[in-house]
């Protein structure tokens, strides 16, 4: 830090100083203390992550090991924030969630501008995808049907002077 005073304290330099004060102290958190650790393979390891993410032992259960890294993170209940208490005094409102919480592995798609896998759909998902197979079957049936009858504007047939104008003798254009 003292070093970084120094460059900073010299005349001409281009980069602010709040800047690099900013970048080294947040260099000095390391995303690898907010990654998972491997899979627990003994109930040690087990319950070592149960209390790293705040659950009891008997509310820990990891996701599987299929091979995609998720390592001792917590297998949680798929409830998006619209399934939550909207008034509710959260300490994050704009998430639903409180300090300290766990966050789903799936969060970037639980949110409130999300979908919510705990919503009751209006209509059937059978009948949505049959709305939408219809709707693009109407316009594919039309756009075949209308295919060999093309619509542009009419337009004369070519007028430009070439050989035929020549044998004629007629002059199309003087400058």
């Amino acid at each position: 830090m003292a070093l970084l005073r120094q460059l900073v304290s010299r005349k001409g330099l281009p980069i602010k100083p709040a800047l690099l004060y900013n970048s080294s102290r947040s260099a000095a958190r390391v995303l690898t203390d907010y990654m998972p650790a491997p899979y627990p393979k003994t109930e040690k390891e087990r319950l070592e992550a149960a209390k790293k993410y705040g659950l009891l032992p008997e509310e820990y259960e990891p996701i599987p090991d299929d091979g995609f890294g998720r390592g001792d993170y917590p297998r949680l209940p798929d409830i998006g924030a619209d399934s939550k208490d909207p008034w509710y005094p959260w300490d994050l409102p704009e998430y639903r969630k409180n300090y300290g919480e766990v966050w789903h592995i799936d969060s970037d798609m639980l949110g409130e501008d999300r979908c919510d896998p705990q919503k009751d759909w209006w209509v059937d998902k059978r009948v949505m995808v049959g709305m939408l197979v219809g709707v693009l079957g109407t316009f594919w049936t039309i756009a075949m049907l209308t295919d060999p009858y093309p619509v542009h504007r009419p337009v004369s047939a070519k007028q430009i002077p070439g050989k035929a104008a020549k044998e004629s003798g007629k002059i199309y254009y003087t400058f």
